[in-house]
């Protein structure tokens, strides 16, 4: 006969690192432990990650240039979500996590080899290749969470959990601002991303042997291979589901389109500031000089927009989902687009448009990115892995690809300037809040089918 659990003694044990969770949103008695575990792990993608995003600004610096290479990220999702499917009608969720981690981290390192050999375009092939790791690897690690929380337990931690994101963040960005500093080559900088991302890869493997041999306040462990039609077959075939595509597309256009603004606003204040220099166009040093300012513009840009996110996710997002409920933080982005896109119609500078971007990307990091996690909670273990990989990486790309066409339409046809693109932003917004109320509607509608979640053991 097996001992009654203890759960006065499992909450003493866990005492303090319950209580300082605690703070940040509701977390009960056995939990602490694999909230902090997977806080962790997401922190160390993100630190990761920033790094590379950093040294991707840094080497690819053109607008334009930016806007088109989303096609060819949209291109490369096509064959990467039905590979990605394959594998994972295959294999069990661990191997599948180890693979892909693995994948990327030796392309990391490819990356660095093609400098020293002189590969052409190389710059613009990382761009394309990060464009598809920034939106795979966080999918797959909430694809993860959602497979070992139940839709309750979820809606509960996951707001805790995403504070390892917005942590990361802005640490990701103040050590590749400080090397930027000391002088270091933005391709010997991939090494230490590389080396940060096998940490991460770790502890997947800590947090899986725990959820398979331990009882925990999460789902049961469900590691066996995911069969069944591809991602884009499951996420087409269910309305649920094809909304919220919608919804990361039209999310993800707005966004880019306002990426575009912000570099174009960059490039021309930089542009000048070499002028001012006297350094002669195409020069060597012209260009080290662009490049450098770029990389120390968007660094320190990237670490203030990551603090203020990581407040908001500290501080506002938990109590949101808890006291008003997921309607408030699906809504809570495009109203505050809405705000910083009219900033930015009425002729503001660079300062402006800084602020106005800071403030929408860190609601994007910390509230949306909760809302987009909480969505897929009462879907079934193939939508998670295979529909979510699916929305997040092609509809998202495919979101930038449209950004692509709207800026080549409105600098080579039309001649538009930066005011009129935040505009066509607005307009996007509308329609945007629409497409939002009707994945929350439908959101209510599958939740109410849901089971109900695991008894703590």
């Amino acid at each position: 006969m097996q001992p009654t659990p203890n759960h006065h003694s499992d909450w003493k044990k866990s005492f303090f690192p319950a209580r300082a969770l605690r703070l940040f949103g509701d977390v009960r008695p056995g939990e602490s432990t694999q909230v902090l575990l997977m806080l962790a792990n997401l922190f160390l993608l993100m630190v990761g990650y920033y790094i590379l995003k950093s040294v991707r600004e840094a080497i690819v610096g053109g607008a334009e240039l930016k806007s088109y290479a989303s096609s060819a990220q949209a291109i490369c999702m096509m064959g990467f979500v039905p590979l990605y499917s394959w594998i994972a009608s295959r294999t069990h969720r661990m191997k599948l996590v180890m693979l892909f981690l693995s994948f990327f981290i030796l392309n990391i390192e490819l990356f660095v080899l093609g400098d020293y050999t002189g590969i052409p375009y190389l710059g613009f092939i990382f761009f394309v290749w990060l464009g598809v790791f920034n939106v795979a690897a966080p999918a797959q690690f909430w694809s993860y969470a959602n497979d070992i929380y139940t839709k309750p337990i979820g809606e509960r931690l996951f707001p805790i959990i995403a504070i390892g994101a917005v942590a990361g963040s802005p640490l990701g960005s103040l050590v590749a601002k400080v090397l930027f500093e000391k002088g270091i080559e933005p391709y010997n900088m991939m090494h230490l991303g590389a080396g940060i991302l096998i940490l991460h890869l770790g502890l997947y493997i800590v947090i899986d042997i725990r959820t398979r041999s331990e009882k925990t306040n999460h789902a049961p462990a469900k590691t066996e291979s995911l069969s069944g039609a591809n991602g884009f077959s499951l996420l087409l075939r269910n309305p649920y589901t094809r909304m919220i595509a919608l919804l990361l597309l039209i999310l993800n256009l707005v966004n880019t389109t306002g990426e575009y603004i912000l570099t174009k606003s960059v490039n021309e204040l930089a542009q000048h500031q070499a002028t001012l220099q006297g350094l002669l166009p195409n020069s060597s040093e012209y260009i080290n000089f662009i490049e450098n300012f770029r990389g120390r513009f968007f660094s320190g840009f990237y670490l203030v927009v990551n603090l203020v996110a990581f407040v908001f996710q500290a501080l506002i997002v938990s109590r949101m989902m808890k006291y008003i409920g997921l309607k408030a933080v699906l809504f809570m982005l495009p109203l505050v687009a809405f705000g910083a896109y009219g900033i930015i119609a009425m002729g503001a500078g660079l300062a402006l448009i800084r602020f106005s971007k800071t403030i929408e990307n860190a609601t994007d990091y910390s509230v949306m990115n909760t809302g987009k996690a909480v969505l897929w909670l009462p879907t079934n273990r193939q939508e998670k892995y295979k529909a979510k990989q699916a929305a997040d990486t092609f509809f998202v790309r495919f979101g930038d690809v449209l950004s692509g066409a709207l800026v080549f339409l409105g600098t080579e046809i039309f001649s538009l300037g930066i005011r009129w693109f935040a505009v066509i932003n607005i307009v996007l917004i509308c329609i945007w809040l629409g497409v939002t109320l009707k994945v929350y509607k439908n959101h209510k509608l599958v939740s109410s089918g849901c089971a109900d979640p695991v008894t703590p053991a």
